[in-house]
């Protein structure tokens, strides 16, 4: 888990495009990497929707975005289709950047205990180090949040 003013480890993951993006793909740039839990929810549907709506204000900021969660390429090619997200998803299926971020909880749903992602975002520098996380985030206004967390950096 790395801690904020520190640099995040290396990492190369499947994305959407029929991509393998790593970490120092963004040398030079703000990273926004938002896990969520499933494609094509409300509460993840909606968090997506915001950044995408938000896009042009980051990427003025000098920030690239990632969304993570478990689902397949395919499934994320769809939902960045349908949604029409200007960024990238990186396919987690093995978990590997939820362990390395610390996102994988122990969770609650109609009394069913489970492991799953805890909805969670993590702002990088362009030199790799966490600037700042946010975790068991709720989605209304969140977007916009980090936004603010990335203009004020300039």
């Amino acid at each position: 888990m790395p801690a904020i003013g520190k640099k995040v480890a290396g990492f190369t993951a499947a994305a959407t495009g029929d991509k393998n993006l790593s970490l120092s793909d963004f040398k030079g740039k703000n990273l926004v990497i938002y896990f969520y839990p499933k494609d094509s929810t409300p509460g993840c549907t909606l968090e997506g929707q915001n950044f995408r709506d938000l896009y042009p204000e980051f990427e003025k900021a000098n920030t690239a975005i990632l969304g993570v969660s478990r689902d397949s390429l395919k499934r994320h090619e769809n939902f960045k289709a349908k949604h029409k997200f200007p960024f990238d998803l990186l396919s987690d299926s093995e978990e590997k950047l939820c362990q390395l971020f610390d996102v994988i909880k122990e969770k609650k749903l109609y009394g069913r205990t489970y492991m799953g992602i805890v909805r969670s975002t993590f702002l990088l520098g362009p030199d790799g180090v966490l600037l700042k996380e946010w975790r068991n985030i709720k989605v209304p206004g969140h977007a916009q949040t980090v936004l603010e967390a990335v203009q004020a950096l300039s």
